[in-house]
């Protein structure tokens, strides 16, 4: 028997071998719970019970414990849960902070009793010793406020909390604003699923409770004072009554410095692990040495720090290398990928955009893979003399070394990109890897001169030998002067039409009166067409373009039986040539002259026209003792339309946002974008201040009816600040200064309405 039974084995083990190849399930969350990060990785297939503890559909967001272990799933698809609901789950592990469980399918068998919740303390969760547990908390309420969720249209809460140790963040299901708005230092029990905030390399930088309903926030003791009856304290005074308890002990790392800036910070690297090190010290520093900080821990909006820090230099050399990666690398932020790159020492390429030097830094705008970014040379402190900033021409490929940086943690959304800066130690941390592109505006000038020359030069060639050959006859001497003059008209403002049509009788006068007209590529037709010219003969000429297609023909008609006239080809080239100088040189010209004044996504002004336009009214109003009016524009909230409904309809927002703008002006006004969300009105004929606060109070009620954009409903609005000249300020940075500063004053009213 025992002989037969391996005999199967032996014929069926490529049977085995495949089951083998597919683990079983995983049954229990202590088995999962039990996998190393490495092993969750390999996708390994779970089949488990467990009791909902918290569950938002909308967002795919499910906790379940069974026992004394819990777990984060990721459903398939939104589930209606509520806390006691027991459920199968099915699907696969996968790394993160630990081991988490990316569902195929979720079933709820039957509703049981929650979870008893565990009291927690703030030194627990920081340590995350109740991750995705049912845990109590005792807590003191610092802010509440309500949130559109970016997964659908659901308002939520979210508190700001201090308890015993911390601070934490509750997210709290409950859209009752008159329920939470008297919760403000409020000291409260809450019960809720803890959780945490992370950085880019999945280190905890702090604590959120996930609470299901205001059924679960107790409140112990209501605040002593109404937050609104306070007795208003001066600005200046604030402070007075600032005090903290901080029993944060002292730490110590190591690792190889990356950078350094005397009494601002360091960067310490070890391995794939980086910190920010806040430190006074002006003691020199050796970047590339091994270092020891001890400082004190702290973290804010996902990020990790080291403050108050001393820093001792081993004096071993151990350089780290950068690491080169691409614009998205160092972009992408996720909970689930820990390879961030955040205060990491690493390269980039980019194309230079341009480059400025400022009080404090020198920056470069570099693009890569489409993507702006900037790197940055920050000054030493107390020094009277900078280096010459490295002039590299704009176009030029380069690679910049330094510190990846995050431009702004406002900006952080997991699983999104945060725009980013490289923070450079020196002027060395760039290498020029290529020139310029040949293909660029300067090139382009320079060639559109060079063909400018050599037509003057075949015309001059071209004058010399008709002037041999035909003795410089009147006719001749009259061509080359009417040439001349179409040649100084294409270098100068005379209309395109106007040149061209100047052309065809040149070639008229030429071929002894024969009608000569142009068909322009985009439909104008110039020049003198006979009304029927099927009886004559056309002779059509195309008009090659330097790079792409053609410009339009040249047509030249004939009476068919008249012998041809000398020196047809001559003309018919010669007007070709003037012909395509004059199209291309202009299109050059309006097409430079464009971009360098109005914004390419709406096509109103740029910043750099509104500044010239009111240098310009300025010195105007001062010749003439004249005023004018300068108003700034902020659109409110547009973070979020991009963060909902994506860029593409944030784009596209923008440009209907102009466009109602532009239909509140005169003709006389001016409308640019200064960049992002902000715009500016320059009105330069006002009588009085209250004509400017009349346009203003228009371009705030523009934003009443909301806006239709591929089937989205948007209900936009604006702040908006006015200055006055010569009232508000006598140049151009005080104008501005005072409608920016009166722009945010009303919108920080709106803020306090709110």
């Amino acid at each position: 028997m025992k002989r037969f039974i391996s005999l199967l084995a032996i014929v069926f083990g490529w049977t085995c071998a495949a089951c083998a190849a597919t683990p079983a399930p995983l049954t229990t969350l202590r088995a999962i719970h039990a996998l190393t990060n490495a092993e969750a990785s390999q996708k390994l297939p779970v089949d488990f019970e467990a009791t909902v503890v918290y569950s938002r559909g909308y967002e795919n967001l499910l906790f379940v414990q069974d026992g004394d272990l819990a777990i984060f799933v990721r459903p398939p698809i939104p589930a209606k849960l509520v806390p006691g609901d027991r459920v199968q789950v099915r699907g696969a592990t996968q790394a993160s902070f630990r081991p988490i469980v990316i569902g195929d399918s979720v079933t709820l068998l039957r509703h049981d009793a929650p979870p008893k919740p565990v009291p927690a303390t703030f030194d627990e969760l920081i340590r995350a010793r109740h991750d995705a547990m049912l845990i109590t908390v005792h807590a003191v309420i610092h802010a509440a406020d309500p949130v559109l969720s970016t997964s659908a249209p659901v308002f939520s809460t979210r508190l700001q909390m201090l308890t015993e140790g911390g601070h934490i963040e509750v997210n709290l299901d409950c859209d009752d604003e008159n329920a939470i708005k008297n919760l403000l230092d409020a000291e409260v029990e809450v019960t809720g699923v803890a959780a945490g905030k992370f950085d880019d390399k999945m280190q905890q930088t702090g604590v959120v409770l996930y609470v299901s309903s205001l059924a679960d926030l107790t409140i112990l003791n209501r605040a002593t004072a109404n937050p609104w009856s306070l007795p208003v304290t001066p600005m200046d005074q604030v402070l007075a009554v600032y005090h903290v308890n901080d029993l944060t002990p002292r730490v110590r790392v190591h690792g190889t410095i990356t950078y350094y800036q005397p009494s601002a910070a360091i960067v310490l690297q070890d391995g794939a692990k980086s910190l920010w090190i806040a430190t006074h010290t002006r003691e020199p520093l050796q970047i590339g040495d091994q270092a020891y900080a001890t400082g004190f821990p702290d973290a804010h909006d996902r990020m990790l720090t080291l403050t108050d820090s001393e820093i001792q230099d081993s004096h071993i050399l151990a350089p780290i290398t950068p690491q080169l990666a691409t614009w998205q690398q160092l972009a992408f932020w996720s909970n689930n990928q820990p390879d961030g790159h955040l205060y990491d020492l690493v390269s980039i390429e980019g194309q230079v955009v341009t480059a400025v030097r400022e009080a404090s830094q020198d920056e470069y705008v570099l693009v890569s893979d489409g993507r702006l970014f900037t790197a940055v040379y920050r000054h030493p402190h107390a020094t009277s003399m900078l280096p010459p900033m490295k002039q590299i021409p704009p176009g030029s490929r380069i690679r910049v070394t330094g510190i990846c940086m995050i431009v702004d943690a406002n900006t952080i959304n997991p699983g999104e990109e945060a725009p980013f800066n490289i923070l450079l130690r020196s002027f060395d941390d760039i290498a020029v890897v290529a020139g310029p592109s040949l293909f660029n505006v300067r090139n382009l000038t320079i060639a559109v001169g060079l063909l400018l020359l050599v037509v003057v030069l075949i015309g001059a060639r071209g004058w010399a030998i008709e002037h041999r050959v035909r003795r410089q006859t009147a006719s001749l001497a009259l061509i080359e002067q009417r040439r001349s003059h179409i040649l100084e008209d294409i270098n100068g403002v005379r209309p395109l039409a106007e040149i061209i049509e100047e052309i065809t009788e040149l070639v008229s006068f030429k071929l002894q009166g024969a009608r000569c007209w142009c068909q322009i590529a985009d439909g104008a037709q110039l020049g003198n067409c006979p009304p029927k010219p099927e009886g004559l003969r056309v002779v059509r000429t195309e008009i090659p373009a330097h790079n792409g297609p053609a410009l339009g023909a040249l047509f030249v008609a004939f009476d068919p039986l008249a012998k041809p006239p000398t020196g047809e080809s001559e003309a018919l080239s010669m007007a070709v040539a003037l012909t395509a100088l004059a199209i291309e040189t202009r299109r050059v010209y309006s097409d430079l002259l464009h971009r360098s004044e109005f914004d390419l996504l709406t096509d109103i002004h740029n910043r750099f026209s509104l500044d010239k336009y009111l240098d310009m009214q300025i010195a105007e109003a001062r010749q003439k003792a004249g005023i004018f009016g300068l108003i700034y524009i902020d659109l409110d909230k547009f973070k979020q339309i991009n963060d909902i409904y994506g860029h593409q309809i944030g784009d596209m927002y923008l440009q209907e946002v102009a466009l109602r703008m532009k239909h509140q002006l005169r003709g006389v006004d001016m409308l640019a974008r200064l960049g992002g969300d902000e715009f500016a009105v320059l009105l330069p004929q006002v009588r009085n201040r209250a004509r400017v606060e009349e346009i203003a109070h228009r371009l705030e009620h523009c934003f009443d009816e909301p806006f239709v954009i591929e089937d989205h409903l948007l209900q936009g609005s604006a702040s908006v600040g006015i200055a006055f000249y010569p009232k508000d300020g006598l140049t151009k940075d005080d104008l501005l200064s005072a409608a920016d500063t009166a722009m945010y004053a009303v919108k920080n009213a709106k803020r306090e309405v709110r």
